[in-house]
């Protein structure tokens, strides 16, 4: 039995609706777009309907992957894997509320996970584990979260960051393993420097936790909305990914030469420009794409990937290095060899 696991294919979309930089500045009356675009690397973001759940833009990426590979049949599917922050209900786990709306086969199992920026590298290893258990053979791994319905309206760093983004990834049991040399690491005392801390077991909901307060910086948010500490995020990303990667490409028998095309999480251009800097990596080598889509949590990098390889910029037999870092903190790299 085959062991080895490749990527199949890739295919994604975003909600309708959208903010670009202009909006935000009409609103706020500050900064100018050319300065959000010039920090974040940003132009616009979209955000979900308020009245739709994540599980409607999660079952729209995976129909949409099925539609745009027809060669692929549904009932093939033998695990679906979800990766989303903000699922549905707290009981059942939102992938078999997908599972029923794709239309994937009773023997096909459904399983959730909760991570945000390094959950698309977290995916990989996943599916990795049921493809070379033998468990299964295909897995589609879909990722998203409805992030913006947590921003406070009043957030301006925040605003102009996140976006709503969503992803369906097919993995496939083959005879050359072409998704190798994985690192993980968690730094869990700083799991408050990007949270949304009421809503949960530890802090309920309450008229407290809805009290929003306005920090020197002019930002405005409660204890139920997303709150990010982005210098920490920054001095995390720039301390830990570096040694990620040299672990990564030591488990996959590579050198930094050997890398065809980078692809981090789509964090902020800011961010990405100081982790390309302290890794010495070329620019012609670094994908920063983030501008029309804005910052989608863990659909930045197959977002990434698919747009790469449709702009002609990714093709077969490349090795691209993957890495994402973020809130957890957490952060998981490693290295795809291209095969479509």
């Amino acid at each position: 039995m085959d062991r080895g696991m490749t990527v199949r294919g890739i295919s994604w979309c975003v909600p309708e609706r959208f903010e670009t930089n202009e909006d935000l500045v009409r609103e706020f009356g500050t900064w100018t777009p050319e300065k959000i675009l010039h920090k974040t690397g940003i132009k616009q973001r979209h955000i979900a309907d308020a009245d739709k759940p994540a599980s409607y833009y999660h079952a729209l990426a995976g129909n949409k992957f099925f539609e745009e590979h027809p060669d692929i049949a549904r009932d093939s599917i033998d695990m679906l894997v979800v990766c989303t922050e903000t699922r549905d209900y707290i009981a059942p786990a939102t992938a078999c509320v997908v599972h029923e709306q794709l239309g994937l086969r009773k023997t096909c199992g459904a399983v959730d996970y909760e991570l945000g920026c390094s959950g698309y590298i977290y995916g990989l290893g996943i599916a990795k584990g049921f493809i070379a258990g033998g468990i299964a053979r295909r897995v589609l791994l879909i990722t998203g979260d409805v992030v913006a319905k947590y921003a406070n309206k009043q957030d301006k760093a925040i605003r102009t960051i996140f976006g709503d983004g969503f992803t369906a990834t097919l993995l496939e049991a083959s005879a050359q393993d072409r998704v190798t040399g994985f690192d993980f690491g968690t730094d869990g005392s700083g799991f408050r420097d990007i949270i949304i801390e009421a809503g949960g077991e530890a802090m309920p909901r309450s008229a407290e936790t809805a009290q929003a307060y306005t920090n020197r910086f002019g930002n405005t948010h409660s204890k139920e909305n997303i709150y990010m500490d982005g210098r920490k995020v920054l001095e995390f990303s720039v301390g830990e990914v570096p040694g990620s990667v040299d672990r990564t490409l030591a488990l996959a028998g590579l050198k930094k030469e050997d890398i065809d095309l980078v692809v981090f999480h789509q964090a902020s251009q800011l961010l990405l420009e100081r982790v390309r800097d302290t890794l010495g990596v070329p620019e012609e080598k670094f994908v920063i794409d983030m501008a029309e889509t804005g910052n989608t949590v863990s659909s930045t990098v197959p977002i990434a990937l698919a747009r790469a390889v449709a702009s002609g910029r990714l093709k077969p037999g490349m090795k691209v290095l993957v890495s994402g870092f973020g809130v957890g903190l957490s952060w998981g790299t490693a290295v795809i060899e291209w095969a479509y």
